[in-house]
C-alpha cells in the first residue's frame, strides 16, 4: 500500500516537473531529475509486483505448517488419552503396547518440533521482509523529499554566482550557506568542488583550520580533476601546518610541488617550506 502512495506521488512530481521546467529552460539538472523520478517509478512498481508474489508464497507455507502443527497437536493429545486408557486397563500385560505408543509419541514430538521450527523460520523471513520493505519505503520518501527539495532550488549558475559575490563581499554567513546549499542541490557537479574549496577559505579565515582542512580534503576526495585541487592541497599544507602538524603540513606541500612544479601553487608551496627551514624534497629513504 505504501509503495502505491509513493508511485502516485512520484507519478505527481513527474507531472509538477514537466510543468515547472519550461520556466527554467528545460536544463540539463532538472531533465536528469526527471529521469530519475521516471526510473524511480519503474523500480518500485518492479518491486511491488516482486513483493506480492513472495508474500503470497510465504503466506501459504505458513497456512500449511500451521495446519499441519494442528492437526499433530490432535492426535498427540488422542494418543496420549489411549496409553493413560491402556495403562490403567492392562497394567500388567500392556508394556509392550506402552513402549509401542511411547515410540510413536516421541516420534510425533520430533516432528511436531521439526515443524515448529520451519513456522518459526518462514515467520521470520515475513517480517525481515516486511520490515526491509517498510526501510525501502522511508528511504524513497527521503530521496522524494530530496528531489522536490532540489526542483524547488535556485538554478545552479544563479546560486553559485550569489554564493561567489557575498564570497567576495566578506558575507562570511550568507556565502557560507549558499555554498552548502549549492552542495546538498547540486552535490554532483564540478562547481561543488569549488564551493567545498571556498568553503575551506571561509573557515581558515576564521581560524577554524581543522574544519578548513577537511574541506580542502573533500576536493581532493571527490573532484581530483577540478580546476580547484591544487590550491585546495596548498591550503590543506597550511591549515596542517597552523594545527602544529607540521610533518602533515610539509608532505602536502611537497606534493603540490610535485604535481604542479610550474604553478603558482608550487610557488607558495617553495616559499613557505623555505620559512621553515625546510626542503622542498624529501630525502631519500623519509
Amino acid at each position: 500500500m505504501r509503495l502505491r502512495r509513493c508511485s502516485i506521488a512520484l507519478a505527481l512530481l513527474s507531472i509538477f516537473l514537466l510543468a515547472v521546467s519550461p520556466a527554467w529552460g528545460a536544463s540539463k539538472e532538472m531533465i536528469q531529475l526527471q529521469t530519475q523520478v521516471q526510473q524511480l517509478q519503474e523500480q518500485m512498481t518492479a518491486m511491488q509486483r516482486s513483493f506480492d508474489e513472495r508474500m503470497g508464497v510465504m503466506k501459504n507455507l505458513v497456512e500449511q505448517d500451521s495446519d499441519a502443527v494442528n492437526k499433530l497437536v490432535t492426535t498427540l493429545t488422542a494418543l496420549q488419552t489411549t496409553l493413560q486408557t491402556n495403562l490403567q486397563k492392562q497394567q500388567g500385560d500392556s508394556a509392550a503396547r506402552v513402549d509401542q505408543l511411547s515410540s510413536q509419541i516421541q516420534a510425533l514430538n520430533d516432528t511436531l518440533d521439526e515443524l515448529k521450527a520451519r513456522l518459526a523460520k518462514v515467520s521470520k523471513q515475513l517480517e525481515d521482509m516486511q520490515s526491509s520493505q517498510q526501510s525501502l519505503g522511508a528511504q524513497q520518501a527521503a530521496q522524494q523529499a530530496q528531489q522536490q527539495a532540489a526542483a524547488q532550488a535556485p538554478p545552479p549558475d544563479v546560486l553559485y554566482n550569489n554564493a561567489f559575490r557575498d564570497y567576495n563581499g566578506d558575507k562570511n554567513d550568507l556565502a557560507t550557506q549558499e555554498f552548502s546549499d549549492y552542495i546538498k542541490f547540486y552535490p554532483n557537479t564540478d562547481l561543488a568542488g569549488n564551493c567545498y574549496f571556498y568553503l575551506g577559505e571561509i573557515q581558515f579565515r576564521q581560524g577554524n583550520y581543522q574544519q578548513a582542512a577537511q574541506s580542502y580534503d573533500q576536493v581532493l576526495q571527490n573532484f581530483p580533476g577540478g580546476n580547484k585541487t591544487a590550491s585546495a592541497q596548498l591550503k590543506k599544507g597550511f591549515a596542517l601546518i597552523e594545527l602544529g602538524k607540521q610533518d602533515d603540513g610539509v608532505t602536502e606541500l611537497r606534493h603540490v610541488i610535485q604535481r604542479y612544479p610550474r604553478s603558482n601553487e608550487a610557488l607558495q608551496a617553495r616559499e613557505r617550506l623555505k620559512k621553515l627551514g625546510v626542503s622542498a624534497t624529501a630525502r631519500p629513504g623519509m
